[in-house]
């Protein structure tokens, strides 16, 4: 048995063509949805997926503005940054990219960003919403993994879904969505601290791979007919590369695809989802 390969490229463009839609709703009503991007540094990754946001933004009908700031920019400044896109009625949703400085206090950056514009959904208000199960910008890559589920078809109620990992930005958000009531979905979220990964990981009807430990998840873990979803979007050392890496899943893919019932590939399954709902997130925050 092949697993059915999940298409995060096909998917996200399906969502992008409903954003389009959306979009040019807005704009008979003279509303363009505006989205604020914080960038501290240089770091290449970041730099990378800034670049991309701002180019998603540019095809869909959304404005982009931007702060690129140095790394020894100070706290101060920083706050200050994000109170001017909070203030600007151009600016529908405000992005800080992480990580930031070890001399910054990630966590006070982002309360410090209106919850109404907060489509990172990041801030304690919009964290503690989804808790209650009530209206809230969801973050973005868990919310994506949840419609790249539900467009598989892959049933959720009562599913045993085992999460390995439990970050604020991936892992525990998906614990909260995956349990809620529009999910249904039973859920074990395992981490550093667990024993017997394996055997946790073959009881899974939908395995979420986000610990960010490249092919952890072996084929001989994975319960046959299972829908895997990987998060991971590791760099490994390739020297046929030109760039001299490649990207890596934390499944073994090619293994793991001769097991499973669906599966993400990496690059090309989770990974177009998150700026999708990020533009998603942006045109709600239009729309409110």
């Amino acid at each position: 048995m092949t697993a059915k390969i999940i298409d995060g490229k096909q998917v996200s463009s399906d969502i992008r063509a409903e954003i389009h839609g959306k979009v040019a709703s807005l704009a008979l009503k003279g509303i363009k949805p505006g989205l604020g991007v914080i960038l501290v540094g240089e770091d290449p990754a970041s730099v990378s997926y800034v670049t991309g946001k701002e180019k998603a933004c540019a095809e869909n009908g959304i404005a982009s503005f931007e702060y690129r700031l140095p790394a020894g920019i100070s706290e101060a400044e920083l706050l200050s940054c994000v109170e001017k896109f909070n203030a600007d009625r151009r600016v529908n949703g405000i992005l800080v990219q992480l990580p930031l400085p070890s001399h910054i206090d990630e966590q006070k950056v982002i309360a410090a960003i209106r919850p109404d514009k907060d489509v990172d959904g990041f801030t304690p208000i919009n964290i503690g919403k989804m808790v209650l199960g009530e209206d809230c910008f969801v973050p973005c890559t868990p919310q994506g993994v949840l419609e790249l589920i539900r467009r598989s078809g892959v049933e959720t109620k009562g599913a045993n879904t085992v999460i390995v990992g439990r970050s604020n930005i991936v892992g525990r958000p998906l614990m909260i969505l995956m349990s809620s009531k529009a999910v249904n979905a039973t859920v074990t979220v395992c981490h550093t601290a667990t024993t017997n990964l394996a055997a946790y990981c073959r009881n899974a009807d939908i395995l979420i791979a986000c610990a960010g430990k490249p092919g952890m998840i072996k084929a001989e873990m994975i319960k046959p007919g299972a829908c895997v979803i990987d998060v991971g979007v590791n760099r490994v050392p390739d020297s046929d590369s030109k760039r001299g890496y490649r990207l890596k899943g934390d499944v073994d893919y090619e293994a793991a695809k001769e097991v499973a019932g669906w599966i993400t590939p990496v690059p090309g399954g989770v990974g177009p989802m998150t700026i999708t709902m990020l533009l998603a997130n942006t045109v709600k925050a239009a729309s409110n």
